[in-house]
């Protein structure tokens, strides 16, 4: 007869978190510097930026197999900003974001299946395996584009928004680099929060899930109030390089990498604090990493077992609500039929 030992363990419902205090920008005063984290909302943040990570070292692998092909920017090292924004909003919210789209389609709430089954392009993918790693959607998602703060037009937009006073919250994820080039090289300033000039703006620790939400919450009370748009800079870290094809170590260290995830990883961060402060034990995260493992592998199987589209649906999906017509093909004697 096999004997079970249950240890039962009781754990505290939540604990307050000193955060750090974010520099502002024509404000007053910015969020707080506590935070209140549960015992449930911190097991459910290590899940799901766990299940990213999980995910993109996946897509890594399936890149390197050539089972993924094309452009794909990696987020891991950022995922306390998808997670700690979608945190601080509501999923009646509206989010758009640039290319390194694949966390906020997981925490806008696709599964990862559907977001794998999209990166190796297959009919069983969020955009039916067209969009691939920087064009993925769901619900008030509008998915990653290809162009990110083109300097003219987010000066348009800061513009047009301050003066229609309109309830947007502009974000810079500032992971150190754009492409090859650090900050430092690009730019005379680096304070981007105080990039939208009559705009308010906040500089938060993006590496700190807490401090991303509080901050998010802060923003986003401030625009439904009615007081106009703010500006959140983001400071965070990637480390894969820009895409799949830079190594990501010709213009950083080894060393500088191998620091920033001793010191900083986000995923640590939220492990450290709720076990040190009894919201979690060591065991059960390990078991929250060993469900993450295995629905990734699924996910991967899915993705690479699943067909591709097939060449009839090109034209497909052209419009969302509207009689089918024909779509014109790479000479004038191809026709393909779209369907909404």
């Amino acid at each position: 007869v096999g004997r079970v030992l249950l240890a039962s363990r009781n754990f505290a419902n939540d604990a307050t978190f000193d955060i750090k205090k974010c520099d502002i920008h024509r404000l007053e005063e910015g969020p707080p510097t506590t935070a209140v984290l549960t015992r449930e909302e911190g097991l459910k943040y290590y899940k799901i930026m766990q299940t990213v990570r999980r995910m993109e070292l996946k897509a890594d692998q399936l890149y390197k197999q050539k089972i993924i092909r094309g452009f794909c920017h990696l987020y891991d090292g950022q995922e306390a900003c998808c997670m700690g924004l979608e945190a601080g909003i509501n999923p009646t919210d509206h989010v758009i974001t640039a290319y390194r789209a694949h966390g906020f389609t997981y925490t806008r709430g696709l599964p990862v299946r559907e977001i794998l089954a999209e990166l190796t392009g297959r009919r069983g993918g969020c955009a039916k395996g067209k969009g691939g790693s920087m064009h993925m959607y769901a619900k008030n998602f509008y998915g990653g584009n290809g162009i990110v703060g083109a300097q003219g037009q987010i000066f348009e937009a800061y513009n047009m928004a301050a003066l229609w006073k309109l309830p947007c919250i502009f974000i810079c994820e500032n992971n150190r680099y754009g492409m090859g080039t650090s900050v430092e090289r690009a730019a005379a300033s680096t304070d981007y929060y105080k990039r939208g000039d009559f705009i308010p703006g906040i500089r938060v620790d993006g590496m700190d899930v807490l401090c991303v939400r509080e901050a998010t919450k802060f923003a986003a009370a401030y625009c439904r109030s009615g007081k106009g748009p703010m500006l959140m800079e983001l400071q965070t870290y990637r480390y894969h390089g820009h895409s799949m094809s830079d190594p990501g170590v010709s213009y950083r260290t080894r060393e500088e990498i191998q620091e920033v995830r001793s010191k900083s990883d986000p995923i640590m961060l939220l492990k450290d604090r709720m076990v040190n402060n009894n919201l979690a034990s060591i065991e059960e995260l390990k078991e929250i990493d060993v469900e993450v493992r295995k629905e990734i592998e699924d996910a991967a199987q899915f993705a690479t077992a699943d067909p591709e589209p097939p060449l009839e649906e090109l034209g497909y999906h052209i419009y969302s609500r509207d009689p089918p017509f024909e779509v014109r093909g790479a000479n004038q004697w191809i026709k393909y039929k779209s369907v909404s």
